[in-house]
């Protein structure tokens, strides 16, 4: 709903912000409050100059936190109060963001105690729970449904995050939770066309890698089949938006988020529809770019920033596995080249997808479509084995269209054919033996073997990948390392723990003593998906 503001009263709020603005606002006044009109903009659109000025001249450390400030009064109105700004200094740009938006701190109160890990993960729940929206609250996206946040920077919700923190809430027995989160997704998927990165305006050009279709199933296993009949309209929804444009794939062999590989079979790569700074890493992204130029003339910013993005659609950002080294044999952000690449994982989750749908299409009778279905996955799976598998490396790796092969990056995108039991026994052996031999470290197993100073990288662990490579094994009977990796993550989250009372987003595997780093900003604490994976693993000890 759209409120507009009597013609008098717009007059009388002009012109006393002209004054207030030319001689300097007057700390004993106060604006009446007036809710803004529903716009679902970005920042940049949102805010205008404001925005720019706020992120080049660093008001804030992180460029996340002036993305999601919350306005105090109509953002028509703030924008013309700060074009009437007179000191826009540094120290002027701050009081008039501190008159005009609540900004956001530390919104979460972790309790330090010294209860055991997983008492202390049931009760952070509740710490990261988030009610329903009641409107869009400047680059909010409303959610109908509470729901659980990462924690730290992360204030909203994330799609692949929400998968592996409900691992942890059926474990703690939070099924209602759970039945929300997945309705919010739904509605997410209905009212945009797809799952957005997160429930943020400046989100909206980009996914995350589709876990939905698993999150159905972590529901399902609670409440029963029903749950896949009635998620069937969502699941065909995502799976449109991923293939969207596959169907006019002739002398073009790409478009969005899907390619046409040499054998004309179709696959998919992460995608951004923007192509222009993200906002909420704003003077990273214009720095990489002007890096990327200076190295390579023919690039556009446009090229970069969209790789980028796509990088951050990925879930992996930043790593390897989307980047070139350079002359010093190092790897440089400013080479990212991520739409260049067919990832193993995202064909994986799509193989999934597809198999997903048909099962859900069986359930309600409908077996036209459930074949269908289960052709696509089967066509999928073929295409992986061909294209995404290294007999010489024995391990699963991904694939440049561009360049018409494999890349040369190591990294555990290639479990996930294991953990949705696409590769054959014999693939599996060799993967196994490559997991043991290059990934397992003290603390579990490593993202990739190379260490770039990127946070997807050496020496960092993540929950996520460690889930899916003991899931991915147990699949193949391989309980021997599986339970190895698992008993050294958790020693690992609870000798963390021990120490600090906190839940971490990643860990240093390879050195114990050290925290884990690189990346955009500090390691974060909170931590959804950490807390489900630790919840889920440790039950099973």
């Amino acid at each position: 709903m759209k409120h507009r503001i009597p013609f008098f009263l717009n007059y009388l709020l002009i012109f006393s912000l002209f004054f207030s603005c030319k001689i300097g606002p007057d700390p004993e006044q106060e604006l009446e409050t007036i809710e803004d009109e529903v716009e679902i903009l970005p920042p940049g659109e949102l805010y205008g100059e404001l925005f720019y000025d706020v992120q080049t001249k660093e008001i804030f450390e992180d460029s996340k936190t002036f993305v999601d400030v919350v306005p105090e009064y109509n953002v028509g109105l703030i924008r013309q109060r700060y074009n009437m700004l007179n000191d826009t200094t540094t120290e002027g740009i701050t009081d008039f963001v501190e008159q005009h938006f609540s900004v956001p701190g530390n919104d979460f109160e972790f309790e330090t105690d010294s209860s055991s890990i997983n008492s202390h993960i049931k009760n952070l729940w509740q710490v990261l729970k988030r009610p329903a929206d009641e409107r869009i609250s400047g680059t909010l996206l409303p959610l109908p449904n509470p729901y659980i946040v990462p924690g730290g920077r992360f204030r909203e919700i994330y799609y692949w995050d929400s998968y592996f923190t409900m691992l942890g809430l059926q474990e703690d027995e939070e099924i209602e939770t759970i039945q929300n989160m997945v309705d919010n997704f739904a509605y997410l998927i209905n009212e945009y066309g797809f799952i957005p990165n997160g429930n943020r305006t400046y989100y909206l050009g980009r996914s995350q890698p589709p876990f939905f279709a698993m999150m159905v199933q972590v529901l399902a296993a609670s409440k029963g089949k029903p749950v896949y009949a009635k998620y069937l309209p969502e699941l065909e929804r995502e799976y449109n938006f991923w293939m969207d444009g596959a169907s006019q794939l002739n002398q073009e062999k790409k478009h969005r988020r899907v390619v046409k590989m040499p054998d004309g079979e179709i696959l998919n790569r992460y995608w951004d529809d923007n192509a222009t700074p993200r906002p909420e890493s704003y003077r990273e992204d214009v720095a990489t770019a002007e890096s990327a130029i200076a190295d390579n003339p023919e690039l556009t910013k446009e090229e970069v920033y969209r790789n980028l993005r796509a990088g951050a659609e990925s879930g992996w950002d930043f790593s390897s596995r989307w980047l070139n080294k350079n002359e010093a044999g190092e790897f440089d952000l400013s080479s990212i080249h991520t739409t260049h690449i067919v990832p193993v994982d995202l064909n994986s989750l799509m193989y999934n997808l597809e198999n997903t749908i048909a099962k859900a299409a069986e359930i309600i009778g409908d077996s036209e479509k459930s074949e269908k279905f289960n052709q696509k996955a089967q066509s999928r799976k073929n295409a992986i084995l061909k294209y995404h598998w290294n007999n010489e490396k024995g391990y699963f790796m991904d694939y440049n269209f561009k360049k018409a092969e494999q890349t040369e990056r190591l990294s555990l995108a290639g479990v996930y054919p294991l953990f949705f039991e696409i590769a054959s026994e014999q693939q599996s052996n060799l993967v196994s033996e490559k997991i043991e031999e290059v990934f397992l470290k003290s603390g579990g197993v490593v993202t990739t073997p190379y260490n770039t100073g990127q946070q997807w990288d050496a020496p960092n662990g993540w929950a996520p990948l460690q889930w899916l490579t003991i899931k991915g094994l147990q699949n193949y009977n391989k309980n021997k390392l599986a339970e190895k990796i698992s008993s050294r993550w958790l020693k690992l989250n609870k000798d963390v723990y021990g120490r600090t009372y906190k839940m971490l987003e990643k860990y240093n595997v390879e050195d114990l003593t050290k925290e884990s780093g690189g990346g955009e900003y500090p390691t974060q604490d909170g931590f959804g998906w950490t807390n489900g994976v630790y919840q889920k693993l440790s039950s099973e000890e």
